[in-house]
């Protein structure tokens, strides 16, 4: 494969990227972008995603999405192939977080329905939709971002875990579907990335040395960029025969199980 091969392994094809203004979602938008697909930025950051349309300019266009809410989903996926013609990647990225770890006992009702409403729900709406468009053409790439805390337990809040898990289980359900019509279906589970408009030194700083220590992988601190990477991967044609697959970006985190050797250690 020729360098110029591997810089453009998206020539040609459209992508919308959901929670595309911000973290995982903007570097998944200009790698994108940078291997040659067009891109649509869906989100409702409207600043920070007009603005990178902006600065990317060409072929990349910013639309406001709720992905909670179906209808703006339709509009979304119906615009792009207006647009562009057709649609080749459904990245469903959009998500939402909840940083304190209540017990079970403590949980709100309503931390596990937003949990839902905007990760899995809306995940599982831009799945719909996307097929919709991409069961004609018999072809299309469905990607989703999950978690790793689907492989390993205890290291997210309860609403988060199910929200994720749910992903997973949609991944494989959509691959069995979506299979017979050429469309191949994937999660991306990463490891901690920091995320989010408001990130300055300070905060990066003190999140790298956190993840540092206690991450599998010493020497390296994973990056939004390194998911982008693994998105760019799995919806180009060098994975043209993955499908189903639960993409684990976390260093061995979650097959490795350091107590025993921390324990002797201290002994």
């Amino acid at each position: 494969m020729s360098s110029s091969s591997v810089g453009r392994r998206l020539e040609g094809k459209v992508a919308i990227v959901t929670g595309g203004a911000s973290g995982i979602g903007a570097s998944t938008v200009q790698l994108f972008h940078d291997n040659g697909a067009k891109v649509v930025i869906a989100d409702i950051q409207d600043n920070l995603g007009q603005a990178l349309s902006d600065k990317l300019n060409d072929n990349v266009c910013y639309i406001h999405c709720d992905v909670s809410d179906e209808d703006q989903v339709r509009t979304l996926v119906n615009d792009t192939v207006s647009k562009f013609g057709h649609l080749d990647i459904m990245y469903n990225n959009a998500g939402v977080m909840n940083g304190v770890f209540n017990s079970i006992v403590t949980t709100e009702k309503k931390d596990i329905e937003r949990m839902l409403s905007v990760n899995l729900v809306g995940a599982f709406m831009g799945a719909k939709h996307a097929a919709r468009v991409m069961i004609p053409n018999k072809k299309g790439c469905i990607l989703f971002t999950a978690s790793c805390c689907t492989k390993i337990g205890g290291i997210s809040t309860h609403s988060y875990a199910a929200s994720k898990y749910g992903i997973v289980g949609l991944t494989k359900n959509l691959a069995a579907e979506l299979g017979f019509h050429g469309i191949r279906v994937n999660c991306i589970s990463p490891f901690g990335v920091l995320t989010g408009s408001d990130i300055d030194e300070t905060k990066e700083e003190y999140f790298e040395k956190m993840m540092s220590a206690v991450g599998n992988l010493k020497g390296n601190v994973l990056k939004a960029e390194d998911i982008a990477k693994a998105a760019v991967y799995l919806a180009s044609d060098e994975a043209c025969y993955v499908s189903g697959m639960n993409f684990v970006v976390d260093g061995g985190y979650s097959v490795v199980n350091p107590t025993l050797m921390k324990s002797l250690k201290a002994i």
